[in-house]
């Protein structure tokens, strides 16, 4: 089925898989059957969309409107929302059902649904609060220890300005790792210790500058290597020529140089089509321990899911999800995980909640609610009143049919309802746009605050060897974006471990950096440039990579 996309009139497909897909999400309600709409939007604004609900890397300080208290929080305080710091909002002194409210059936619903979200007060950030320790500054995140600025991870101690980094310890400038340890600028590397500039390797230690690498120790320069010791370029040397050559990368300009040289090195050595191991009827990039998944992304243990990025635990029967996981028949959510079953247009909902539509920030076992905001253990509720099950069925029927003639039921929430400016959510990363062009097209815009682009207060040394402690009182000025940073005793400290200058730049350019520095989340269809074998790959005609099928990758490894 050919369509044309309501935002941004391109023409897409819906294939017939697609179409047989949808019909697991098919319901009853009152003794009428329903069926999903076929999407009206294509796949990257569909995604575009979901991401554009979520703020999760711009932390802000703002006061509690429940107590007054200064609080740690992704909204910002000129925001109209009501914002209530965890402990407060997870307690027994905030009910959702206090903000219950009839519906209008002479009103489109996500206007009215608008109005109830600006009523009902947000949780300040999206962490496992409770098992956390001195790790304030985090989101999206949850039992970690001692960190800051750490974003989409768990289970990590000491570690500083990551995304997506899970179970490691002592290191930073890390996104998309797990099991590191004093790792610095690791990018898709698992079971690393003391590496720095390595990526998509794994059970390497004590290297620098690594691509596509499998246990290797004291290298640097290398690509597709494994289980070597003492290589540089790829040619072995002795331990003495090799510590030599580690001695120069305290200076910022000598590293700077060597990012460079070994950029257009790594080109010289094929890349696998696609990263993932352990899968079997896989399509996408950067998927492991997964079966009957097409056109995923960044995501492990899937089972029969179409269009699902950034799934963590596992995913069974889903289609068009961002950052799910923990769940079953979801359809269109974003950032909705552990035990979730049959959730369909949802976003941060969380623990337990089944059978729930159009609700957001529902969790600890919600169950048959639909367009709620901010229940805990609560049923049979629509816009946060309770019913009884037989009055539920037959109101959500009557919205259903009500959104069907408006054109809104199937539709995900609009990006001109989130609750951030378009700059601040996911989607300004994989979907960039100019203050201009978002509110061109009736989105919003968070205008950062002019103090916190101030100049420098000092000029840093270009060796880390000439550093001293005095330089964490000092401010710093990005030198691509100008907006401020500061140091940190601890990350002062790992650096000169690692004989490592000072960043020059902030997180969120360095974040950016490594988004961009990966494939992106689409499919392009481009032969294996060995055996001509025709592949479906995140890597276009138009990149610069060498790209092999699986076979022919297997057998160039060293």
């Amino acid at each position: 089925m050919e369509k044309v996309c309501k935002q941004c009139g391109v023409e897409f497909l819906i294939s017939d898989d697609d179409r047989e897909f949808m019909k697991k999400f098919s319901f009853t309600m009152a003794e009428k059957k329903y069926d999903i709409p076929m999407p009206s939007l294509c796949l990257d604004c569909r995604m575009q969309r979901r991401q554009s609900i979520l703020n999760q890397l711009t932390l802000f300080k703002r006061k509690c409107d429940g107590t007054g208290q200064e609080i740690i929080t992704n909204v910002p305080p000129e925001s109209p929302h009501k914002v209530y710091a965890q402990e407060y909002w997870y307690g027994d002194k905030h009910e959702g059902l206090d903000y219950g409210r009839d519906f209008d059936f002479n009103r489109p619903f996500f206007e009215q649904f608008d109005e109830l979200r600006m009523a009902v007060p947000m949780p300040a950030l999206f962490t496992d609060y409770l098992h956390d320790e001195n790790s304030a500054y985090t989101n999206c995140s949850g039992k970690n220890k001692n960190c800051y600025m750490i974003f989409d991870s768990d289970e990590n101690w000491n570690c500083y300005y990551s995304y997506g980094m899970n179970s490691s310890k002592d290191s930073l400038d890390c996104y998309r790792v797990q099991k590191v340890e004093l790792c610095y600028e690791l990018i898709d590397s698992t079971n690393c210790y003391k590496c720095s500039f390595v990526y998509n390797s794994s059970n390497c230690s004590e290297s620098i500058f690594l691509n596509n690498c499998t246990g290797c120790r004291n290298c640097a320069y290398c690509s597709n290597l494994v289980n070597k010791q003492y290589y540089v370029f790829n040619e072995q040397v002795g331990k003495e020529r090799y510590e030599e050559i580690m001695k120069g990368f305290g200076s910022y300009e000598f590293l700077r140089d060597k990012i460079i040289q070994f950029e257009k090195y790594k080109l010289g050595f094929p890349q696998k089509y696609m990263r993932g191991i352990q899968n079997e009827n896989v399509v996408g990039n950067h998927v492991v321990h997964s079966k009957n998944a097409y056109y995923c992304f960044d995501s492990m243990n899937l089972w029969d899911c179409r269009y699902c990025f950034q799934s963590f635990i596992s995913a069974k029967d889903c289609m068009d999800t961002q950052e799910s996981g923990g769940c079953e028949l979801n359809y269109e959510t974003s950032n909705s995980a552990y035990n979730i079953y049959n959730s369909l247009f949802c976003f941060q909902c969380m623990d337990n909640c089944n059978n729930i539509q159009y609700c957001t920030h529902c969790g600890v076992g919600t169950s048959n609610c639909f367009g709620c905001v901010g229940l805990k253990k609560k049923k049979y509720c629509v816009f946060n009143k309770q019913y009884s099950r037989e009055e539920y069925e037959k109101l959500v029927a009557r919205i259903i049919d009500h959104m069907m003639k408006t054109g809104e039921y199937g539709e995900f929430f609009p990006i001109k309802d989130s609750s951030f400016g378009y700059n601040l959510t996911v989607a300004q990363e994989y979907f960039p746009l100019t203050k201009d062009e978002a509110l061109e097209k009736g989105w919003k815009w968070h205008d950062f605050d002019k103090k916190e682009y101030l100049p420098a207060t000092s000029v840093m040394p270009d060796n880390i060897n000439d550093v001293g402690p005095e330089i964490t009182k000092e401010l710093f000025a990005c030198k691509y974006c100008g907006r401020n940073y500061k140091i940190l005793e601890q990350e002062l400290k790992l650096l000169k471990m690692l004989n490592l200058p000072l960043p020059r730049r902030c997180f969120y350019c360095e974040n950016l950096d490594h988004v961009k520095y990966r494939t992106p989340r689409k499919l392009y269809d481009r032969k294996c440039d060995k055996c001509g074998l025709m592949l479906q790959t995140a890597y276009s005609k138009d990149r610069p990579e060498i790209i092999y099928c699986e076979k022919c990758y297997v057998e160039s490894v060293f």
